[in-house]
């Protein structure tokens, strides 16, 4: 199993959490759920002052995370555990990230198939109305 990286940014990563999250060492990626086997891990290791993640995976799941297969879910914790009111601006320490795959969509019917859907229907339609 060979790893490579890609590089994210991190606001596209973090969304909403980005400008509550404090900088991050090593942590673990997961599949789908924190509770199955770690595939990687991710870092800030372009320096204190980059503004990205680089994440270590296999080559396969570099190239679905680059191609948008994968949303992303976060286990944290708050920072910052005085301040109980201000709920919404807490500072908060990722614990680990966990790559959710996209749900797949139907492909709509194409209409050429409808058409002849309904022409048959009208004919039989009318068949059944000439017998009567």
């Amino acid at each position: 199993m060979a790893t490579d990286h890609v590089i994210l940014s991190r606001r596209h990563v973090l969304g909403d959490f980005y400008s509550r999250c404090l900088p991050i060492g090593n942590i673990p990626v997961f599949l789908d759920s924190a509770e199955s086997d770690m595939i990687g891990y991710v870092d800030e290791g372009l320096g204190v002052y980059a503004d990205a993640f680089r994440f270590y995976l296999t080559d396969e799941l570099c190239k679905k995370l680059t191609m948008g297969h994968f949303t992303y879910s976060f286990d944290y914790d708050f920072a910052d555990r005085k301040d109980a009111a201000s709920k919404n601006r807490r500072r908060i320490k990722l614990n680990s990230i966990t790559l959710n795959s996209r749900k797949g969509y139907a492909k709509p019917e194409p209409k050429i198939k409808l058409k002849s859907t309904v022409a048959v229907e009208t004919e039989v339609a009318a068949d059944s109305e000439g017998k009567a």
